[in-house]
């Protein structure tokens, strides 16, 4: 079973550049960044004054994301502001899950000694990354608020002297904010590295039967979480810059 399954919680080192180790999930992020911005230029260039089926279907989308964005920040200055941040999330995101579906993800690679490194890796079973997407998100929400309502009155949401239990409010709300870097990264991260683990096991007992519906379950999946986590910052974002009452 130890050798027939392994299983990498840390992204592995395949190489340095300048010092710096450069890391499997590395390389498969830039790869998703540059197919994003080929598809980008791509269809920037398509995009016709009299659209065809594809682009209307693809315009009805976005104006569909668009106005929900404006409905649930309740102003569409706002969400011409955000919309390019929450979109880009979710492509981010479930570009790097569909990807990992990819042949030669996870199977393409070197041996270093009787240790297999792959050479690419999917890029959410790097806890860095959903962490440092989570950073990005509570930045945002964070500066958003202080330049919406202003800084004394976001303050006076996890600072309020005017009762002692105003105050246990405050500081139960200011965990809160803490801690939703933790829920929005760990759980990114907990379910596409389960994801994984379900299929190297079923690969390994079941080869030729069981791989190809888990692998459908697991792209819905990585769909939802790439919706999720790109709602929950909408969400943030929405409670940061309503007034503390």
């Amino acid at each position: 079973m130890e050798q027939g399954i392994h299983v990498a919680i840390s992204a592995e080192q395949v190489g340095q550049f300048l010092g710096i180790p450069i890391t499997n999930t590395l390389l498969t992020s830039w790869i998703i960044v540059a197919l994003l911005v080929v598809v980008a230029v791509v269809f920037r260039n398509k995009l016709r004054m009299v659209p065809g089926k594809f682009q209307t279907v693809l315009e009805s989308m976005f104006s569909s994301v668009f106005d929900y964005i404006a409905e649930t920040l309740e102003s569409k200055e706002m969400a011409v502001r955000f919309f390019p941040l929450l979109m880009t999330i979710f492509l981010f995101v479930f570009a790097s899950n569909v990807l990992e579906f990819i042949p030669g993800i996870g199977s393409l690679g070197f041996f270093h000694g009787t240790e297999f490194i792959p050479l690419f890796r999917s890029v959410n079973t790097d806890l860095n990354v959903p962490l440092m997407l989570a950073i990005i998100s509570f930045f945002v929400v964070e500066i958003t608020g202080i330049l919406t309502i202003g800084a004394i009155k976001y303050g006076k949401k996890f600072l309020d002297l005017r009762s002692p239990l105003s105050f246990a409010i405050g500081i139960v709300e200011f965990i809160g904010e803490l801690v939703r870097v933790v829920s929005l990264s760990f759980r990114l991260f907990g379910n596409v590295l389960a994801g994984e683990v379900v299929l190297l096991v079923a690969v390994y007992f079941v080869p030729y039967l069981l791989p190809v519906p888990l692998m459908m379950f697991e792209l819905f999946i990585g769909t939802l979480q790439a919706a999720v986590f790109a709602l929950l910052t909408l969400f943030f974002i929405k409670l940061a810059v309503t007034e503390p009452h």
